[in-house]
């Protein structure tokens, strides 16, 4: 398969894996709506001209010509006045009028019957539960993908095969050492070891994992040690014996340790001049959930400086600072780097696949961590809305006043529509700087 192909077949496949993952989350509105005997009267994917649609029962389900979104109507979003029981606005001012529009929009389709199935009329935790059901979709896929990521595919990690063998020991901080006029075999190279051998027993005890591995030879310094590796399919066994050397000191997170003065820190431990290669290693269920939440703390942080972050990205496509790679990008980036993933033939086929599906576990938990922002019309707004209405209700009640009723989203559409603006603009910047200013995430 030629590059352009691989180009576009990885395209392909985020670009579905969006349109399902957008999909599933109106299914999380539509599911608890109906569960609760809402009328939906829509079931659609995207914004602008419907393409397709097809009327089941109550609800007519489609497809539309944008597909940057998609969204479930339910009737009677919005209640009418309070005073008079009308959807007449109360005077005729701008908001006003737009609440007056609203009213009448959501009033258009409640019919005969359906005054009990109108949105607005529901306890606060039904309203709550419906709203939550689109992210909670985007969490459930999230952890799917990131499930299928770490136990189909693996994490990068040292294999137990090897990729260098130093034939000469190393002196204190190398990993290896190239000085072949006062070369000292190194342990490894004495012992008849070349790279890609197989380690299969250190001291009569099986290797299966890197770092373990590791810990023993430090353990084992000044020891002649059994060895058994593979090599074509064939095991031998040998003798290796570690040798006492100065190695850096590496902490938790895998950089190595310093002193107050900057020093590296070093101790003596076992060495015998080996270096493992890589490869994807599956890894268990308990892996998951850990995982789970580093993703979504780290989306968290991203999701919340998100308009720092797009001032940043709009700077830099229209000057020539460089371009944040760790910065936020639009459908149209991620489309790009879906692409340049899925044509790097110099990486095999099933670690090209693995960043895919992270790709598509990483956009569902910003997916949904994007929508509990608790602004109109966001899901998170809705649920702050019905929070607000419970808060109310609960002060009305306790001070023996009138229940004030349900709270009146209508009169948030100022809000609403500048908040949908502001949304709006960013992505024309994040498009725009995608397509004048991509981020090169290879370096």
């Amino acid at each position: 398969m030629t590059g352009a192909l691989l180009f576009l077949a990885g395209v392909l496949f985020v670009a579905v894996g969006i349109a399902i993952s957008i999909a599933l989350h109106e299914v999380g509105h539509l599911v608890p709506a109906k569960l609760f005997k809402v009328r939906v009267t829509r079931y659609m994917i995207g914004f602008g001209p419907t393409v397709f649609s097809r009327t089941k029962g109550e609800t007519e389900y489609g497809i539309k010509a944008l597909p940057l979104g998609g969204y479930v109507q339910m009737i009677g979003m919005y209640p009418p006045n309070p005073e008079d029981g009308s959807y007449r606005a109360s005077s005729t001012g701008m908001f006003q009028n737009l609440a007056r529009e609203a009213r009448n929009a959501a009033s258009e389709e409640v019919g005969p019957g359906d005054e009990n199935r109108v949105f607005y009329r529901l306890p606060v935790w039904k309203k709550i539960i419906i709203m939550l059901g689109g992210p909670a979709m985007n969490i459930v896929l999230g952890i799917l993908f990131t499930a299928i990521l770490l136990m189909g595919f693996g994490t990068a990690q040292a294999t137990t095969t090897l990729s260098t063998v130093s034939a000469c020991q190393a002196t204190q901080g190398q990993e290896n050492n190239t000085d072949t006029k006062n070369c000292v075999p190194a342990p490894a190279a004495a012992a008849g070891l070349k790279p890609g051998d197989t380690i299969v027993s250190f001291d009569g005890k099986p290797v299966t994992d890197w770092n373990a591995f590791t810990e023993q030879i430090r353990q084992s310094a000044g020891r002649k040690v059994p060895l058994v590796y593979e090599r074509a399919g064939q095991q031998t066994t040998t003798t290796i014996t570690p040798v006492l050397t100065a190695r850096p000191v590496y902490g938790a997170d895998g950089q190595p340790q310093k002193d107050a003065s900057g020093k590296a820190l070093t101790q003596d431990v076992g060495f015998i001049g080996v270096g493992p290669q890589q490869g994807m290693v599956p890894q268990g269920p308990e892996s998951v959930l850990p995982a789970v939440g580093t993703q979504i703390s780290q989306v968290s942080h991203v999701v919340l400086d998100l308009p720092a972050r797009v001032v940043g990205v709009a700077k830099a496509a229209f000057s020539s600072e460089p371009r944040d790679p760790n910065g936020p990008i639009s459908v149209v980036g991620v489309g790009r780097v879906a692409g340049e993933v899925s044509s790097m033939e110099a990486v095999p086929l099933d670690g090209r696949i693995a960043t895919l599906v992270g790709i598509l576990a990483g956009l569902n938990f910003a997916l949904a961590i994007f929508n509990l922002i608790p602004l109109p019309p966001l899901d998170g707004g809705h649920v702050a809305g019905a929070l607000y209405e419970a808060v109310r209700r609960g002060i009305a009640h306790l001070f023996r006043r009138p229940d004030p009723g349900p709270f009146d989203l209508a009169k948030l559409l100022p809000l609403t529509y500048g908040v949908a603006g502001v949304l709006m603009l960013m992505s024309v910047v994040l498009i725009y700087a995608d397509i004048v200013k991509p981020v090169n995430i290879f370096g």
